[in-house]
Parts: structure tokens; C-alpha cells; sequence
């Protein structure tokens, strides 16, 4: 085995490995039942498959035609950075106006913050 088939099955390797993580996200936002359990998913998996991908992107074409893009870097950044942040956003907002939580849950950590006098 050459070097660059090696890097050719990692690069695949991760590409699934994405591929899986957006497609339990997909999944989560279709079957989850409420607002909070769907941006957890979203903000999860969805951000572990973009950044899978973009790995594998990345060590593609820094194998392939060996450059290294810095372009994939920083949206491999930009997305570690700013998903989980948005989906943090989205869930406490939803709170904030009052949606309930699944008939299920068994607590509430932000009305329990609420209630001692914490945010």
C-alpha cells in the first residue's frame, strides 16, 4: 500500500463518518419531540458530521494536490465555533418565550436557575 492510498481510505473513512453524524441529525430533527431535544441534535451531530467532512476535504486536497487550504480551516473553525453557540441561542430563546418542554422531560435546568435567582 502507497502512502496516498492510505490517505485516500482515512479521507473516505472520515467522509463517512460525517455522512453518519448528519444523518443521525437529520433523524433527530425529523423524530425528536420538542424544540430543545432537536437543537441538541442539530447542534450536535450536525456539527460533528460538517466537521468530519470538512476534515476529509481538507486532507483530500492537501494529499491530492498538495496544498494546504486554509479556507477549509477556518470554516472548520467557524463551524466548531458558532454551531453549537446558535443552537445554545435557539433553545434558551425558545425558553425565554415560553415553550414547553416535552410532557416527558424530567427537568427544567433553566426555570431551576430561574427560581434561585441565577442566569
Amino acid at each position: 500500500m502507497t502512502a496516498t492510498m492510505i490517505y485516500d481510505i482515512l479521507t473516505g473513512v472520515f467522509a463517512i463518518i460525517g455522512v453518519f453524524f448528519t444523518v443521525v441529525a437529520a433523524i433527530g430533527l425529523i423524530r425528536l419531540p420538542d424544540i430543545y431535544s432537536r437543537a441538541h441534535a442539530a447542534s450536535k451531530s450536525a456539527t460533528l458530521g460538517v466537521l468530519f467532512v470538512l476534515f476529509a476535504a481538507l486532507l483530500h486536497v492537501w494529499v491530492d494536490q498538495r496544498i494546504f487550504d486554509a479556507r477549509l480551516l477556518l470554516g472548520l473553525f467557524f463551524v466548531l465555533l458558532t454551531a453549537p453557540v446558535g443552537g445554545h441561542l435557539i433553545a434558551r430563546a425558545a425558553h425565554a418565550q415560553g415553550v414547553k418542554l416535552w410532557d416527558k422531560s424530567l427537568q427544567d435546568a433553566l426555570q431551576e436557575d430561574k427560581d434561585k435567582g441565577i442566569e
